[in-house]
Parts: C-alpha cells; sequence; structure tokens
C-alpha cells in the first residue's frame, strides 16, 4: 500500500491543499478534517503512526475529572462532548469503562462524590451511566483485590476507553477512504518558501533515500514533542512553545485488577492522579509526571519512576505489585504548551493551541486524544483561511472511522479490526496457515501480521508488534519470543530477504529490551 502513494507522490503534479506534518493524533485529525472536506491531503510522519506520543496514552477517552477540580469547566465540556462523539464513530475501539474512586480514612474525597455529580451533567446527553457512591461492602465486591485496610467506601463512574495506536492506524485508513494519502516514514526536512511564505515542504523517504520537494498552499505543524523543531524550520528565532512532560505506565497481569471496574487514585504525591485500568486481558497501572529535557521517539522510564508508580498502587492494592511482575513498561512524552515558561508540568493546561506564524505555517500543539476531532476542526478552519481554501462545513461529527461495527465481541481476537475482520477471515479461508497462533499463551494469529503489512503500512516487526498488535507494550518478553516469526511473515510480503530478517529480529529485541524492568 505504502509502495501505491509513493509512486502517487512521485507521479503528482502541482499543489497539494493541505501538508500535513505528523502522524499522531492531532496530525491525522487534522488531515481526515481536511480530506473529508474535499481539500486534497497529504500527510507525512517520520517514523510510523503513532510512534511517539500517541501510542503511549493511559488508553482512556475521557474528560478529565481533575481538570474539573481545577476549575476547567470549558476543557472538561469539550472533551466529554468529544468523547460521546468518538463512542458513536468508533465503537469497535471506543467503550464504556467504569471507574471507582475508593474513599479511604487517610484522604479527604468529599469532591468527588459532588465533583463527578457534575461531572455527569455536563455530559448531557452523551453521558454515559450517572455516578453514585458506593458502601465498603460494594466497593470490595466490584474491586475484590483493593486494599481493605480504612476502606470507607467509594465513588463509581463512567468513562469511556479504547486503543490508541489502533485508532491512529483506522484513521490513517480513513484518510484513505476520504481521498488523502498518509505516508509513513516520510521525514519532513525542510520548508518551502515563496517571498517569505511556507508554500510546501522538503521531505526523504527513510526508506530509499529519495528527497522529494512537494508544494501545498498550507503547511501544517501537528507534529507533537517535534512542535518547536518545525517552527524553528520556519523561523531559526521562533521562540519555544513546548514544555515535555514523561508519563510512565506499568504493565501488569490481570490477577492484580481481574474484574472489569477501573481505580482512580486523586491523590499522588506528584499532583497527579492514578489509574490502575484493566486493558487487554491486563493492568495498566499509572502515570507519572517528571519534567524533561528533550524530545525523542523512544523516552525510557526513570527508575524513579517505576519505583513512584510500584509504590503508589501498593497503596491501593491489597496485593503490592513487584518489579519482577511488571510485564512491561512504557514511557510517553507529553507536549504541554508552555510559552509563559510554567515550571510545574502538573499546572500546565491540556487545552490545545493553534497559531499562524508570520510565514504562514499553521502549529496546532497540546490538547490531547479525547479531543484529536475537535483539534482537527479547529485546525482546517484556520489553515482554509490563510490557504485562500474555499470554505467547507466539518463533517467530521458523524464521520464514521474505519472499520466501524456497532456490536463487537471483545472476546474474538479479531475484534479491534471491527469491519475489517471479515477481510482477514477471508485471508484464512484462502490460505489456512494464516489462521495459526503466534504465541501458545496469547491469542494473536499469524493473518494479523500478513494483514497489518497488506493494510495497515506496517513496515517492519516494531510496527506490527508495537503498534498493530499491541504485543511490545503488553508483555515485552514474550514480544520478542514472537519476532521472529513476525519478521519470517513480513518478509516474503515487502520483498526482503534473511538478512532482512535478522536485521529486523536484532534491531527489535534491543528496542524490546528498553521495555523491561530490571530486579
Amino acid at each position: 500500500m505504502r509502495d501505491v502513494f509513493i509512486k502517487q507522490l512521485q507521479n503528482s503534479a502541482g499543489y497539494w491543499d493541505v501538508i500535513v506534518i505528523g502522524g499522531g493524533a492531532s496530525g491525522l485529525g487534522a488531515a481526515v478534517e481536511a480530506a473529508s472536506r474535499g481539500y486534497r491531503t497529504l500527510l507525512l510522519e517520520q517514523h510510523d503512526f503513532a510512534k511517539g506520543t500517541s501510542s503511549r496514552s493511559t488508553k482512556l477517552i475521557h474528560g478529565g475529572v481533575r481538570y474539573l477540580k481545577q476549575g476547567n469547566i470549558s476543557l472538561v465540556l469539550e472533551a466529554l462532548h468529544e468523547r460521546g462523539l468518538l463512542i458513536d464513530n468508533a465503537p469497535h475501539l471506543v467503550h464504556h469503562q467504569s471507574f471507582i474512586v475508593p474513599n479511604y480514612d487517610w484522604w479527604d474525597g468529599p469532591f468527588y462524590g459532588v465533583g463527578l455529580k457534575v461531572y455527569d451533567l455536563l455530559a448531557g446527553k452523551l453521558g454515559l451511566r450517572p455516578s453514585h457512591l458506593l458502601s465498603r461492602e460494594e466497593t470490595l465486591e466490584a474491586i475484590p483485590t483493593l486494599e481493605p485496610h480504612e476502606l470507607r467506601g467509594g465513588v463509581i463512574y463512567y468513562d469511556g476507553q479504547f486503543d490508541d495506536a489502533r485508532l491512529a492506524i483506522n484513521l490513517a485508513q480513513t484518510l484513505i477512504d476520504q481521498g488523502g494519502v498518509p505516508l509513513n516514514y516520510m521525514r519532513v526536512t525542510g520548508l518551502l518558501k515563496n517571498a517569505g511564505m511556507v508554500q510546501g515542504v522538503v521531505a526523504v523517504d527513510q526508506e530509499s533515500g529519495r528527497e522529494y520537494r512537494l508544494n501545498g498552499r498550507v503547511v501544517i505543524n501537528a507534529t507533537g514533542i517535534f512542535v518547536d523543531d518545525i517552527l524553528q524550520m520556519g523561523d531559526a528565532q521562533a521562540p519555544p512553545i513546548i514544555t515535555l512532560s514523561q508519563g510512565v505506565h506499568l504493565v501488569l497481569p490481570r490477577e492484580f485488577l481481574p474484574g472489569k471496574t477501573a481505580i482512580m487514585v486523586p491523590q499522588t504525591s506528584d499532583g497527579r492522579v492514578l489509574f490502575a485500568v484493566p486493558w487487554h486481558g491486563k493492568v495498566i497501572v499509572g502515570t507519572t509526571d517528571t519534567p524533561v529535557r528533550g524530545a525523542t521517539l523512544e523516552p525510557r522510564a526513570l527508575e524513579e519512576e517505576i519505583d513512584f508508580v510500584l509504590r503508589h498502587a501498593a497503596q491501593y492494592l491489597s496485593k503490592d505489585p513487584a518489579r519482577e511482575d511488571v510485564l512491561s513498561v512504557f514511557a510517553g512524552l507529553r507536549p504541554l504548551v508552555n510559552p509563559g515558561g510554567e515550571s510545574d508540568t502538573a499546572a500546565i493546561s491540556r487545552d490545545h493551541y493553534l497559531t499562524v506564524s508570520h510565514e504562514g505555517l499553521v502549529t496546532i500543539a497540546g490538547g490531547k486524544w479525547t479531543t484529536y476531532r475537535k483539534m482537527g476542526e479547529d485546525t482546517i478552519n484556520q489553515a482554509a483561511l490563510v490557504a485562500g481554501l474555499s470554505e467547507r462545513e466539518s463533517t467530521t461529527r458523524k464521520l464514521r472511522i474505519h472499520g466501524w461495527l456497532k456490536n463487537v465481541d471483545p472476546a474474538d481476537p479479531l475484534h479491534v479490526y471491527g469491519s475489517d475482520a471479515v477481510l482477514l477471515r477471508k485471508m484464512i479461508a484462502e490460505n489456512p496457515v494464516l489462521g495459526e497462533s503466534l504465541h501458545p499463551d496469547y491469542p494473536f494469529l499469524k493473518v494479523q501480521v500478513a494483514w497489518a503489512v497488506e493494510g495497515e503500512m506496517a513496515r517492519t516487526v516494531e510496527d506490527v508488534l508495537s503498534r498493530r498488535m499491541r504485543m511490545l507494550l503488553l508483555d515485552a518478553r514474550v514480544s520478542m519470543e514472537m519476532a521472529p516469526a513476525v519478521a519470517a511473515l513480513m518478509a516474503p510480503l515487502l520483498n526482503k530477504n534473511d538478512d532482512w530478517i535478522g536485521e529486523q529480529v536484532a534491531a527489535y529485541r534491543l528496542l524490546a529490551e528498553g521495555y523491561l524492568v530490571g530486579g
């Protein structure tokens, strides 16, 4: 599929209406918005779709209870509205998730009884189910592994949960469905200018090394943690607007949270909430808020962050998780918009930020997955003005995302593919070997590797195991065991040889070792 788009790039002439730099949540949202309005749209991503922050979230589609406590009502209102739209537009990936806020003798929790009622009211018609108080007995019945000592009771409320990287892949497919062109492994190395105004990009294909000069009526900088780098391509004197904060999540076996209900802890020592959430048969616990310098595509958890999460999780779980229990640890960098230079990252707003430079470069920064669609809508409204494009109404509020399927069976290993699961089953019917398991302990099938290459633009073993199948996050050690089989399946589909297989397996193992927790 990528080869087809490369040929299209080589043969295309004239101007793209919109060129989007960045293949994470904000870039994909903007590109889908543009293409769905009928604008000729190109999206360029330097690595793989959602390689950065957008595959490393807490996997929640939520209004943000803590923002309500901070008094940011507008952000909560917008996020709750977008949560409802996303559940309607991608029901195969986004579902309701119950949360309990436990109430202990040793912390003051009255806000969360009253505050969550306000949360319900703000959601309006797009609300899920009303929150309510639970007795001590009801709380322990819902979460039997919750620490019982000094537990008074709890408050149950409802938000959304999703698979972030899978949604990103489906958005890239949606972009294609709408006539747009998404290209991964296409790094933007410069901006083209005419009379001092940005009118395109210089991009290098990371696979072939070929350079492309691509003209666009408007260029959108949606590069997340790399926003400042692109701003300074346009103007070397542009002041930085991004402050980076690292969030770390630990993945534990399901035995630590065996039910369907998640835990939300509103008080940690660094001012963040702590979540323990069931996800794909495991438990994700996080997150931290650690100021860091320097953007990288592969951030690593600090030892003190791992200890922080384990220590706080132990306060709320009857069985204390230890380092040897951790199946995987992943870190993500939050690109927080901070033109004022605030030093406390937990206090910086999560609102999105839209700006146009003197050179006409449109930049979208900040925000979060929940509001990606609204960010895209706002961005294209502005970009259309900058480019002088014909005014067209947004249609994404009701645009079904690729794979849309109303009722899916979570027990089906192919349920995350939604309507595309029919195509995967057809592939198995034509080649029964593809129906074989990749590992005895996990439900992943060989067909998922083939589909990742043929239908989802996966180019490397990492693309498949990290973002198409999520094994890197679910169980880093087992994912290393799966790597040789994945590489062997991919090679003929990509016209690669045995040397490529060896290189891919070695590179993947080196990467995955960084997701293991030492003793």
